[in-house]
């Protein structure tokens, strides 16, 4: 593993947010997910990323 983030990928945040949705993390998931998008160069492919993260915040429904 390296230890700069700056040598992250694309896929390296992919990778991270697939295992904070595994581990029921949806928010950390989208900043990860965020961040994948915004290292992909192809316009169609970050939003597939977005669309398959989306923000928690703004999908969550209340319960009470």
């Amino acid at each position: 593993m390296t230890c700069d983030p700056a040598d992250l990928t694309a896929a390296d945040h992919l990778d991270a947010a697939a295992e904070m949705t595994a581990a029921d993390r949806p928010y950390l998931a989208h900043l990860l997910a965020e961040e994948a998008a915004r290292r992909t160069t192809d316009p169609a492919t970050a939003a597939g990323i977005r669309a398959a993260f989306p923000d928690p915040t703004t999908t969550r429904e209340e319960t009470h």
